[in-house]
């Protein structure tokens, strides 16, 4: 994540920094596990973030290449919140920023993408033909017709990462692979916002197709188990950290956003396909290219953190003892949420918190430290 965000701030200016996001950060990852070429470091200086330490972070190809993503999937979003004048974009002087801002960086991700080869425009088309899609909903609309531009866009991003790593036999299987995981994406997303949507009168997915929610999460997890699938079909160079992003990290966001949404036991009151036993004591998992190092992440279902025995941020926080539970979503101003923000980012709540609420929204967030490997045991 710190290699992305200063591939954004080298690549675009610092303001674009705040375009980070999860599919971008996957971008990189996916690129560096691929080829040796792709996962380039560089030494980062002391940040906050990081408990005011320096880091190895990515650099390359693929730390551009995610950049690139990020910037063009943050002028889309930004675009679709001035067209429907939300929050301050209804306002006239700050639609103007917005749309000046969204065009900017829409400029800059076409530029860097062409510099690697990569078809902006044509995920731009993509990103578009969203409106479109929602348009054409209603009741009795299977959601997968809502969600297809994401999965198209995402999957082209995660195909063309077989590209940079000169892995011609990967493209068709991340491309699949990302398909699925934009899906999942998008579901969780309507998911999560459904409540706080339908209080205000936004479009949510599954609220106009009238999915209901054994329907979205009998999606989420084929997705998930076909996403698992297709990435045994591509060839890694080291897949530990797209093994615990892509699998096992994605099944427990899916169990996370249906519990957190009043769904604990999911519709079936059954396991799902992503779960994985727990391995005996001493004898890690072997996945197919022979790492012996599993991808569990730093929860054992006992509400604990287990990242103290390996990394020394979270000690005397959360991870000795029991998440603290969330409030009622408290909604902040700009000011209030950088207040809150610097306050939970000194305290660790962010790479410790699971879930911790969002500074500015209240709303449940996954911890940082769930995307990284440090905490396994």
């Amino acid at each position: 994540m710190c290699g992305l965000r200063l591939a954004l701030r080298d690549g675009h200016g610092q303001a674009s920094r705040i375009a980070t996001n999860y599919d971008g950060l996957v971008v990189s990852v996916l690129a560096a596990a691929q080829a040796e070429e792709c996962a380039g470091t560089r030494r980062a200086g002391a940040c906050p973030l990081r408990g005011m330490r320096g880091a190895e972070v990515a650099e390359g190809a693929g730390a551009r290449l995610a950049a690139s993503v990020s910037l063009m999937l943050a002028s889309a979003k930004i675009s679709d919140h001035v067209a429907e004048g939300d929050g301050l974009c209804a306002r006239r002087g700050v639609r103007a920023v917005a749309e000046r801002v969204a065009e900017r960086w829409r400029r800059g991700a076409r530029e860097s993408g062409e510099d690697l080869g990569f078809d902006e425009g044509r995920l731009l088309a993509v990103i578009e033909g969203q409106g479109e899609a929602e348009a054409a909903a209603g009741p009795g609309t299977d959601v997968p017709a809502v969600t297809r531009p994401t999965e198209e866009a995402t999957g082209e991003a995660f195909a063309h990462t077989a590209v940079l790593a000169g892995r011609p036999g990967n493209v068709e299987p991340l491309r699949e692979a990302g398909r699925l995981f934009g899906r999942v994406a998008h579901l969780l997303d309507a998911v999560e916002d459904q409540e706080h949507d339908r209080e205000r009168g936004a479009w949510n997915p599954l609220t106009a197709t009238g999915t209901g929610p054994a329907r979205a999460r009998e999606l989420c997890d084929d997705a998930v188990l076909g996403g698992r699938l297709a990435l045994e079909e591509a060839e890694f160079t080291d897949d530990r950290l797209v093994h615990a992003l892509l699998v096992h990290e994605l099944g427990r966001a899916v169990d996370r956003s249906f519990a957190q949404a009043g769904y604990p036991q999911g519709p079936y009151g059954h396991g799902h396909p992503h779960h994985h036993a727990n391995p005996p004591h001493g004898h890690p998992p072997q996945h197919r290219h022979g790492h012996g190092r599993g991808a569990h992440g730093p929860g054992d279902g006992s509400g604990k953190h287990r990242c103290d025995s390996c990394c020394s941020c979270c000690e005397g926080c959360f991870s000795g003892g029991d998440t603290p539970r969330l409030h009622p979503p408290v909604k902040r101003g700009v000011f209030g949420g950088c207040a809150v923000a610097l306050f939970m980012c000194c305290s660790c709540q962010f790479c410790c918190r699971d879930p911790h609420p969002g500074p500015w929204t209240g709303r449940p967030r996954g911890a940082w430290c769930n995307a990284c490997e440090c905490c396994d045991l």
